[in-house]
């Protein structure tokens, strides 16, 4: 796709000139950061070069995170940062956009608290920023000018234009867009707007890409990895309804599909919830040998009566069973999940079961989330808020115990032989570890950065094992 252009007689004068630097900070999830690489995509395409020197760039994005407070936090710490900087640097004209969840969510606050900030850009701009560049330079509109659409419509497509930020062996690569569940302690859908899918050709078109480019590891994300295709039915599909292909696209046909494509990679499945999974999705993943055997599956509570306060489309039993069917059904497989501590009204006995469910369940990747009372969500309205104190310390104990049980699982690991993917001459990773989040593996001898390779275990330190 080709950034949508606005006819003006001006943009084409500032266009033909345009040779400005564009730097960018980036926070938040794996999906910002896609949103990130199609933003620099889109200023490479109209001339514009991009500096990794904030102090260098005629226009810094600040690409923002809302989705705790402590994330706003940091982002607002960001723009502020950085506006500092610019008073203080050789570049007092440059200009400052802000771009991301927090702008699309906020903007109109945003533009009240922030008058510093020369232009707000929504989701639905980020393959637009190269002419959105030229306008904020050009001083085609107000200052803090909004270009923020309301509800979010746009998903890349295979020839969307991007500049990748990930190692070259290793990319994001995002199926979907927007959510449809309606969990009370998340903002997400008002911000991403509904489940849009991308068509299953359109991402076998950039898959192949990829792999011809020599990536080697492909992480496939949206908000519901597991929903993916079903939007896209001539019946859309509800949280317990069956998945299967007959149906429309799925994950499982997409996975078949890619099994096909030619070359050594392996595909990762990231943000999988649990109300979609289906027998013939667990089945595809045992045949494919080109799908990691890592899932990454987000729990948030196992409590009954909790996961009905968070509207989890779930339930404990439903949790279990899947659980159960996917170490099964997967020789070998990795499981990792989040959970929430502190969400209003969680009492003792509710924290006491997850953390018996985190000790029997043993899972080898984990990780805890405070509670965070997220305006314009259902939860930040409901009664006995947990105080931050008690927040704390249920998330000492959950993760003391994950602590204990991510150290012997990979004591155990000593002594097998394992494929690695090289990050680094010295650093690898395994298929139950996804890149920046998880654990790795300690090389004595240096490798080839981004190949595989086989070693064997010599011990472990903390999470990371040593090869």
């Amino acid at each position: 796709m080709t950034p949508t252009s606005r006819s003006s007689s001006v943009l084409a004068g500032v266009s033909q000139n345009m040779s400005a630097k564009i730097g960018m900070i980036s926070l938040g999830c794996a999906k910002n950061l896609v949103d990130a690489e199609i933003m620099l995509g889109s200023v490479l395409q109209h001339g514009m070069e991009i500096t990794t020197s904030a102090e260098d760039a005629d226009v810094l994005v600040i690409n923002t995170c809302a989705f705790i407070d402590s994330a706003k936090e940091e982002s607002i710490e960001a723009i502020l940062e950085a506006h500092q900087q610019r008073g203080l640097s050789k570049r007092p004209h440059q200009k400052l956009i802000v771009s991301g969840c927090m702008a699309q969510r906020f903007s109109r606050e945003l533009r009240e608290a922030l008058p510093e900030v020369d232009a707000f850009i929504g989701l639905d701009q980020v393959s637009e920023l190269g002419t959105i560049v030229e306008r904020v330079v050009a001083g085609v509109g107000s200052a803090g000018h909004s270009f923020v659409t309301a509800r979010p419509a746009y998903i890349p497509d295979y020839d969307t234009p991007r500049f990748r930020l990930t190692p070259a062996h290793s990319a994001y690569l995002k199926i979907a867009e927007g959510c449809n569940h309606p969990c009370s302690f998340c903002v997400i859908p008002q911000m991403r707007g509904k489940h849009r899918s991308r068509s299953p050709d359109s991402v076998l078109a950039e898959i192949r890409g990829l792999v011809g480019e020599g990536v080697r590891e492909i992480n496939l994300i949206s908000q519901d990895t597991t929903y993916y295709g079903m939007d896209l039915w001539p019946e859309k599909a509800g949280p317990r309804q069956p998945v299967d292909s007959s149906r429309g696209p799925t994950l499982a046909a997409l996975l078949r599909a890619i099994q096909e494509i030619e070359g050594e990679f392996w595909v990762r499945l990231l943000y999988t919830h649990p109300a979609h999974w289906s027998d013939e999705l667990v089945a595809t993943i045992a045949e494919c040998d080109k799908v990691a055997r890592y899932i990454d599956i987000p729990l948030q509570h196992i409590d009954g009566s909790m996961l009905q306060r968070m509207r989890r489309e779930t339930s404990r039993h439903h949790i279990e069973n899947l659980i159960d069917k996917l170490r099964a059904g997967i020789p070998g497989l990795a499981l990792r999940t989040t959970f929430i501590v502190g969400f209003p009204g969680e009492t003792d006995t509710e924290f006491e079961a997850l953390l018996e469910f985190i000790e029997r369940t043993r899972f080898e990747r984990l990780g805890i989330f405070k509670y965070s009372q997220e305006d314009g969500s259902r939860a930040a309205k409901m009664p006995d808020q947990i105080p931050a104190k008690i927040k704390n310390a249920r998330h000492r104990i959950a993760m003391s115990i994950q602590q204990k049980i991510a150290h012997e699982l990979a004591r155990e690991k000593v002594g097998r032989e394992l494929k690695l993917l090289v990050d680094q001459p010295h650093i690898g990773r395994t298929e139950a570890d996804a890149p920046d989040v998880d654990a790795r593996v300690v090389l004595s001898k240096p490798a080839p950065v981004g190949e595989f390779i086989s070693r064997r275990i010599a011990g472990s330190r903390g999470y990371d094992l040593l090869a």
